[in-house]
């Protein structure tokens, strides 16, 4: 049985991490969260230890380690700024980590982490689920040898988020990276690995709520918009977007996102995982990004 634990248990995106955890045949033995609203683990793993303060938490894990028992892989889903934090805590008590995006939300401390995987005999596992999109795949296919000009492709996620979303952690650029990096980071990564490295990039607007510009990549070149809005300019609620087109053709990215977490998982636990050299890419151009100027 390999033994998980798992840092940010109440957060919106650890019960897909419970799932795949469960899919693959794992066992969440612990969990961590400073809030105690997580009644969700009874639906997944009842029987696993749960801390709110992350000294008793580094406890458990460390005696575990000493005892000759190390958990074998830590999932993290806490705020973007601890993940590097987060990431170091794993491999220091002998796991793998498995880091929600952004894996960190500046660039440099990137090479501190691949250095610390050395030491440690411990990997770093970016989750990257969108590459195991069976859409996102067959992209991959079409453009991997392409060797023509530039192809059109248009880039739209608008995923409405109330007055929370700015007060909390989320709203901080200090400690989320921005829009860009918290919500965006998975779709420049996603054009990334299709369509080849970033040759330019201009802004059209950036605020707190919307960012939007143009990419020029090896192989395509990006127009795309990325919103948080809640309401248009009449004062509208406004309604999920999820779209991506390429030369005209659109790519539905809308279903199946629960059991990508799932073939992450797998893909992990095979020793095929993306890692930090991949997930480097897009945190670079996001990181930059909040540099330019607008046009």
């Amino acid at each position: 049985m390999v033994d998980f634990a798992l840092i940010g248990a109440a957060g919106f995106v650890a019960p897909r991490h419970m799932q795949a955890i469960k899919d693959v045949g794992g066992r969440l033995v612990a969990a961590m969260d400073p809030s105690d609203s997580v009644g969700v683990l009874d639906r997944y793993f009842p029987e696993a230890e749960f801390f709110t303060e992350p000294e008793r938490f580094d406890r458990y894990l460390e005696k575990r380690r000493r005892e000759g028992n190390p958990v074998n892989y830590i999932s993290i889903c806490s705020p973007n700024y601890l993940h590097d934090a987060h990431v170091r805590q794993a491999l220091r008590v002998g796991a793998h980590a498995i880091c929600e995006k952004p894996l960190v939300i500046s660039p440099w401390n990137l090479d501190a982490l691949a250095d610390l995987e050395k030491e440690y005999d411990r990997r770093v596992y970016a989750v990257l689920q969108l590459r195991h999109h069976p859409e996102v795949i067959a992209l991959k296919k079409r453009f991997e040898n392409y060797s023509g000009p530039p192809v059109p492709v248009e880039l739209t996620y608008i995923t409405p988020r109330g007055p929370w979303y700015h007060v909390s952690w989320k709203g901080d650029p200090e400690r989320s990276g921005g829009l860009l990096m918290n919500i965006g980071i998975h779709f420049v990564d996603l054009l990334l690995w299709v369509f080849g490295d970033c040759e330019g990039a201009e802004l059209g607007a950036w605020s707190e709520a919307r960012v939007a510009g143009e990419l020029l990549l090896k192989r395509a070149r990006v127009k795309w918009e990325l919103s948080a809005e809640g309401k248009d300019a009449t004062g509208a609620r406004v309604v999920g977007v999820r779209h991506l087109s390429v030369e005209g053709v659109d790519c539905d990215l809308s279903t199946g996102a629960e059991a990508l977490f799932s073939t992450l998982y797998g893909s992990v636990l095979s020793g095929n995982g993306w890692g930090i050299k991949d997930a480097r890419p897009a945190i670079e151009l996001a990181h930059a990004m909040r540099g330019l100027t607008v046009s």
